[in-house]
């Protein structure tokens, strides 16, 4: 109860920045509602160059980002719905969510910890993904904004929520600086040893959501390996070179330019799904970065995490209609979540993602737009 009394307060207080000038096609009142009995609202986020983020405490997902192209011209960039209702019903669930407690796939949906197994929903047979059936994703966050730029939110997921051991406060904040970034910070801390990995799914389009595919998106990661999957998508184990693949982005290249060559990795994800393992850099250098040559928008991407994964909508089947009625087509959008590695629970190779009590779990993600 304490929770939904915070979350109405700061709706109402807030709801004045709501109502100010706006670009945005999407509305407040259309995600003013109650799920579950706490409040559901729309936030938006402005900076003073003109950018709008929309936010909805529902899944803690971007609804809406507004960024200018090279002639000024302001385009949505991310996939999503004009209402709360698109996304409680959508068969793509998860438009600019949030993901925990665990982003990506655990391999049939089991883990080891100290000795004891845990079960997960296979919700991505024959794998976990995302959280689970109602992941982080799904849940209603408290919220509270902090100015016209700033938004906090907290989540408390209990002990063996989606089968996850340890209760879990999540904190994060989601900021628009005037450099034009949009950083997420996260922290948290758990009463129980768990695993923890969480990121952001916005799918990207620089031309505008619903504006066609995104192949002639140039790509750059700072990425030499990648960690190869089986047919169901689960890292085999190995760590390999992407030098002579269609997976080396070393050197920026067109997302289309090799999408379609004879390579059973992209068999496997119809196209691009992989993790990438970001190389270790000295300073904030940015680990992947998406030029599309039409409008001149630029997006470069900053993490303290250790791998990112790219995805350019392989799954999208045009089934939903998005904003302003709009079809979300196969590979009209791309993801790059920044994470620790798919299925780290049961590769004690790569880098751990067990969190204990008294640890304190920070990570930090910037999308930073230009134009060129």
């Amino acid at each position: 109860m304490k929770l939904s009394i915070f979350i109405l307060f700061v709706a109402i207080g807030f709801s004045a920045c709501n109502q100010k000038s706006s670009n945005l096609t999407v509305k407040p009142e259309a995600f003013h509602q109650l799920v579950e009995g706490m409040q559901v609202d729309l936030f938006v986020l402005k900076n003073k160059n003109g950018l709008e983020l929309a936010v909805t405490n529902y899944g803690a997902r971007v609804v809406s980002l507004l960024i200018p192209d090279k002639n000024g011209k302001m385009e949505d960039v991310v996939l999503g719905y004009d209402s709360l209702d698109g996304y409680l019903k959508a068969d793509e669930e998860f438009f600019g969510a949030s993901i925990g407690r665990y982003g990506n796939r655990i391999a049939k949906g089991t883990f080891k910890l100290d000795s004891v197994e845990y079960k997960l929903a296979i919700n991505n047979a024959p794998n976990s993904l995302h959280g689970g059936v109602k992941g982080f994703s799904k849940k209603v966050w408290a919220v509270a904004q902090k100015g016209e730029n700033e938004l906090e939110l907290v989540l408390v997921s209990l002990d063996m929520d989606e089968g996850y051991p340890g209760e879990l406060k999540v904190t994060m904040n989601y900021k628009l600086t005037d450099n034009n970034e949009f950083v997420i910070t996260y922290r948290a801390e758990s009463n129980k040893a768990t695993v923890l990995n969480l990121t952001n799914h916005s799918y990207f389009n620089l031309h505008g959501a619903g504006n066609g595919n995104i192949l002639d998106h140039v790509l750059h990661l700072n990425a030499s390996q990648y960690t190869p999957v089986d047919s169901t998508l689960i890292p085999t184990g190995k760590i390999e070179a992407v030098a002579g693949t269609p997976f080396d982005f070393t050197t920026p290249v067109a997302i289309g330019a090799r999408i379609n060559e004879k390579n059973d990795q992209l068999r496997f994800g119809l196209g691009y799904d992989h993790n990438f393992v970001i190389n270790k850099t000295e300073g904030k250098v940015p680990v992947a970065s998406v030029y599309e040559p039409q409008s001149g928008r630029f997006m470069e991407v900053f993490t303290s995490e250790p791998g990112i994964q790219f995805y350019c909508g392989n799954f999208l089947k045009g089934k939903n209609k998005g904003k302003l009625n709009k079809t979300y087509d196969f590979r009209t959008a791309l993801c790059l979540e920044t994470q620790h590695f798919p299925d780290s629970p049961n590769q004690p190779s790569f880098p751990s993602v067990v969190l204990r009590p008294g640890q304190n779990y920070n990570s930090e993600t910037i999308y930073k737009f230009s134009v060129k």
